[in-house]
């Protein structure tokens, strides 16, 4: 018998149950995955807050895990090729990675490279696409100067180094406390709060060509907006209704054709990951039933890295 979170009302982690689960035996076309690790995202608790859709519910938490395949559907290749029972996975884009075993879609299912940890595959995949969509939606290329909020954060740091490898100079945002983090991913950090905007000219006198935010606040789109002339290269994760009533651009990963384009991103995120381009900072893990600790202190601002939870 496995062990999964669930949500059964709107609300937050406290309002969770742990329960005993029995995952359905793959059929074709599915893996069940003994989960060794689990991701951690805010979209994890985002998406069964009240005031969400309670149509869905109950809901099995979590959207990405890395283990190793349990049992295999029959006739049935992993997204990657081949698959096998102890072949070490990871999967995104799945539902109830909360849990020490899931059935998932095998095309969810990817070979994790033996270069990299359960904890940090298991982090990998929300956070890269995401960054991935953003990057592609404002055109970012070689040569171009990015401004990027929240540059120290999950998704922040995989803007960096796609960036990085793109060619193109960001500029994130940080406290100075994570000045470091911003610097070691190919970034040039600046203090965000008063007086933003002009520490920013001082650094690109030349310019700004696109901003990135993933923070939302109202200093991270004034800013940008003040910046960037074509709001077309302002992207934004975050500030939705200031997306709507300013004329730029608000991305979730459950739009069509980002969907679309995150599927797509998977392996080439994965290759670049097991080649030691895509770096995946983990800062700590907690065992599976410790998920609503580990949730307060991802929700509770800066944890200094990813957390996963481990069965």
């Amino acid at each position: 018998m496995a062990q999964a979170w669930i949500a059964d009302e709107l609300g937050g982690p406290d309002t969770w149950q742990l329960v005993d689960v029995d995952p359905p035996a793959p059929a074709a076309g599915e893996v069940t995955i003994d989960v060794r690790a689990a991701g951690m995202n805010p979209a994890d608790v985002k998406h069964v807050a009240a005031g969400t859709d309670a149509s869905r519910l109950p809901v099995a938490i979590g959207y990405e895990v890395a283990g190793v395949i349990a049992a295999i559907g029959p006739g049935t290749e992993i997204a990657s090729g081949g698959g096998q029972v102890g072949d070490e996975v990871l999967a995104f884009r799945i539902s109830g990675g909360y849990a020490s075993a899931v059935t998932v879609p095998a095309a969810d299912v990817f070979a994790k490279p033996a270069t990299i940890g359960f904890a940090e595959a298991a982090n990998l995949l929300l956070a890269g696409t995401t960054a991935a969509d953003m990057l592609r939606t404002a055109g970012v290329g070689a040569g171009d100067t990015v401004l990027l909020h929240a540059a120290s954060g999950a998704v922040g740091v995989s803007v960096l180094q796609q960036a990085r490898s793109i060619g193109a100079r960001v500029i994130g945002t940080a406290s100075p406390a994570r000045f470091d983090v911003v610097r070691g991913f190919g970034g040039e950090p600046v203090a965000h709060g008063d007086g933003l905007e002009q520490r920013v000219r001082d650094l690109a006198p030349d310019g700004i060509d696109v901003a990135l935010d993933a923070v939302g606040t109202d200093e991270a789109v004034d800013v940008s907006l003040a910046l960037v002339q074509d709001r077309q290269r302002i992207v934004t994760i975050a500030a939705r209704p200031r997306a709507a009533s300013d004329g730029f651009t608000a991305l979730a990963g459950s739009m069509p054709d980002s969907a679309r384009f995150r599927d797509a991103a998977r392996a080439r995120l994965i290759e670049l990951a097991g080649s030691g381009q895509l770096v995946v900072p983990v800062a700590r893990t907690y065992p599976l039933e410790d998920a609503r600790a580990a949730l307060a202190e991802l929700m509770g601002g800066h944890p200094g890295g990813k957390l996963a939870l481990v069965p």
